[in-house]
């Protein structure tokens, strides 16, 4: 592992050699690449979701890990996109003279060596690349066990397209130990990565957190909710509900929770529980929803449950006081949302929830990297520090002062 990663290390010396330019030619090289190599993928994809029959993975998991010609496509898209952002290093963030006639710019400027820790996604595999190569940073990667092939044919093709333009692989690599081991490792190796970055199941984010001597930007659990206010467009609200669970239910920035004003409880709940019975929902409410709609009973174990699947808790609460109470209570700090027409309760939703990301009449769905304008992301950062929300390029860079003096001293 130490060996691994010094040759990491030595490898982010190259990138900083290399233009913007260059890099997005070569970004737009292993797109290119991944398509033609389209059917290698596909074929150990196959091996992977075998494995996954065989070990009985739950539909959700199963949906995350597959591939399909559509999902390597988008693959490539994310890529190219990331291709096309502006240059994020070098930058000049900030300049100002001071007082002793010293030019001071803050620029911007690659992190270095960042470790990523995923599960499920294959295509998490391309996207971090791209997005570490694009901001000069070196990738080790190290993804889980259920998609091994998978991530190693991606992670050949983009090699490939490496050695063609005589660069070190050692620029985007998995790691070698992929063990609970391994991460034990790779995990306390400051020496040689400048950040880690775990994105997954709650164990995990509990794991890397507790124990790594690694900077770590956490991408916790999405326990996210959607409140339905007394004054929404109850026709808005029941789209939007529908989509923040039914659309994707296996996927971080999916609605775990709806909470319901009590104001309108009776009308909304019965529309509401059509529109998923269509949807095959399993549905769980407190006992002011089973009072109004037949439904299996959620407690605080269920309100704290990512679930993942398509499975939804409902409760009844008295106004926007009492979602707010709710959420600060049970949220992860991901992604909340709000369906009122009333603007000061939106507002006053928006000031008092403190999530990455607020939403205003619309669909949790939509936080991620793509959606949002940057080409892809490393992942949800629910810290409130350096990075929060869809990290995109931006959160993968750092800065430092450049001084230039004519010979002062002090």
């Amino acid at each position: 592992m130490e060996k691994f990663l010094q040759e990491a290390k030595s490898a982010s010396r190259v990138l900083s050699t290399l233009s913007g330019s260059e890099k997005n030619r070569i970004l737009k090289e292993i797109a290119e690449a991944l398509r033609a190599n389209t059917m290698d993928l596909l074929e150990a994809n196959a091996l992977d979701m075998a494995d996954a029959d065989k070990n009985e993975l739950t539909p959700a998991l199963k949906e995350r890990l597959l591939l399909d010609e559509k999902r390597i496509d988008a693959m490539a898209v994310a890529i190219e996109e990331i291709a096309a952002l502006k240059e994020p290093v070098g930058r000049v963030l900030e300049g100002w003279v001071t007082e002793d006639g010293l030019k001071i710019e803050k620029v911007s400027i690659p992190i270095g060596v960042i470790g990523i820790i995923y599960e499920s996604r294959p295509n998490v595999t391309s996207d971090t690349a791209a997005l570490c190569f694009k901001s000069s940073n070196v990738c080790v990667l190290k993804g889980g066990k259920e998609a091994e092939n998978s991530n190693v044919a991606i992670a050949k093709v983009m090699h490939a397209t490496l050695e063609k333009n005589n660069l070190p692989t050692s620029l985007i690599s998995l790691i070698p130990d992929s063990s609970r081991e391994g991460v034990a490792k790779l995990i306390k190796m400051d020496k040689y990565v400048d950040l880690i970055i775990p994105r997954g199941g709650a164990g995990l984010i509990k794991y890397v957190s507790e124990n790594a001597t690694v900077s770590v930007v956490k991408h916790d659990k999405g326990q996210c909710h959607t409140y339905i206010d007394k004054e929404a467009k109850l026709d808005n609200a029941i789209a939007i509900a529908i989509n923040a669970k039914v659309q994707r239910p296996g996927v971080c920035n999916a609605m775990e929770t709806l909470l319901v004003d009590s104001a309108i409880a009776k009308e909304a709940l019965p529309l509401l529980k059509v529109e998923f019975d269509k949807a095959h929902t399993e549905l769980k409410g407190c006992s002011n929803t089973q009072a109004i709609i037949e439904v299996a009973h959620a407690n605080d174990e269920d309100y704290d449950t990512e679930y993942l699947a398509n499975i939804l808790n409902i409760k009844v609460v008295d106004g926007v006081e009492g979602a707010i109470e709710h959420i600060v209570r049970f949220s992860s700090g991901h992604s909340e949302a709000i369906i009122t027409e009333n603007i000061s309760t939106a507002e006053k939703f928006l000031n008092a929830i403190d999530a990455a990301c607020v939403y205003v009449n619309a669909s949790t769905r939509f936080t991620d990297g793509g959606a949002f304008g940057f080409g892809a992301e490393v992942g949800i950062s629910t810290n409130k520090l350096h990075a929060r929300g869809p990290m995109g390029i931006e959160g993968l860079t750092t800065y430092k002062f450049k001084i230039y003096g004519s010979g002062q001293t002090r």
